[in-house]
């Protein structure tokens, strides 16, 4: 009952969301504004003000880098060659299946959730996570659907343009000014940092409401099937990975239960995106999108309950 207390209002704002555009009381078209928003200004300001004013002997925590990281990368390498070998599908959909089991929305779920739970201290691994998902999983996405596509040609300028975006990304750029301001050893000034916590507290609310509000069911009768296998796997079967591996890096267990709720949270929007600029399985990816956000209201829910009750080996 603690652990529902704690979870169900973070996703109470998520189903206030969908409510109110399923209602018409507020146009679907604003959860565009309200992503903009949270992901260019709220979190940036969160990242930054968390990172900054913590001690540089923290910042770097490789036990839960190799815990969420190996655990994405083997949950999609899992799915790549079963997909692959097992299907015999091509290397642009196996490539597709296997990230849409494992790239994660770290960003706009995770962060908000085990903020708004935990507060300032789990944000730092959370900030850890999202900047893997976007300088690890979404460029090997990328380069992978490149040589699938097998325009040469174009690889090269691709690469440079792709470099640019992930340094200029918001919450990577934020995250590296928050290191380079910690390592500093600077203090952060305090109408400055009333500033910034100002506008992290946005996060949480808009974030989650934004998820609501631009969820949609209506692709989720095709491809059903393999999208409930995908969503079992991204739900069940990849927090347990990194669960394991938690375990056996004797992570503590503030970071462990952030590593499995990084790991537990729906498939990073970011992957329709991709499917749709590649033109590859964009409906089996909008399917698994909608369904793992839905179904992680009770999954998220059961895997806190399990990690804050099962035993981690304290550093």
């Amino acid at each position: 009952m603690e652990v529902a207390a704690l979870v169900l209002p973070v996703f109470a704002i998520i189903v206030t969301g969908w409510l109110a555009g399923w209602l018409g009381y507020i146009s679907r078209s604003l959860a565009d504004g309200l992503v903009h928003f949270a992901y260019n200004v709220a979190m940036p300001a969160l990242l930054f003000v968390t990172i900054a004013q913590e001690p540089a002997r923290n910042l770097l925590e490789w036990r839960f880098l190799l815990a969420f990281g190996g655990g994405s990368i083997l949950c999609f390498a899992l799915v790549f060659l079963t997909v692959r070998a097992g299907w015999g599908r091509d290397l642009a959909s196996s490539t597709v299946y296997g990230m849409t089991a494992a790239m994660t929305n770290t960003g706009f779920v995770a962060l908000p959730i085990l903020h708004s739970i935990f507060g300032q201290p789990a944000v730092l691994p959370a900030a850890v996570a999202t900047v893997f998902v976007a300088a690890v999983m979404f460029p090997v996405t990328v380069v992978l659907l490149e040589r699938a596509r097998g325009d040469v040609r174009k690889s090269s300028g691709r690469t440079v343009l792709l470099m640019k975006q992930i340094v200029l990304n918001p919450m990577v750029l934020s995250t590296l000014i928050g290191l380079a301001w910690a390592i500093a050893g600077l203090p952060i000034p305090a109408p400055v940092a009333a500033y910034l916590n100002i506008l992290a507290a946005a996060l949480t609310p808009c974030a989650l409401f934004a998820i609501g509000l631009g969820l949609s069911v209506e692709g989720i009768r095709s491809n059903f099937t393999p999208s409930i296998v995908l969503a079992a796997v991204k739900l069940a079967i990849m927090p347990l990975m990194v669960y394991g591996l938690c375990v056996a890096l004797h992570l503590n267990p503030l970071y462990t239960i952030a590593a499995v709720v990084c790991a537990a949270v729906p498939t990073a929007k970011t992957m329709y995106i991709l499917a749709h600029e590649y033109k590859v399985e964009e409906p089996l990816v909008g399917a698994t999108v909608s369904i793992t956000t839905m179904l992680s209201v009770a999954s998220l829910l059961g895997w806190i309950y399990i990690v804050s009750g099962l035993p981690t080996n304290p550093s």
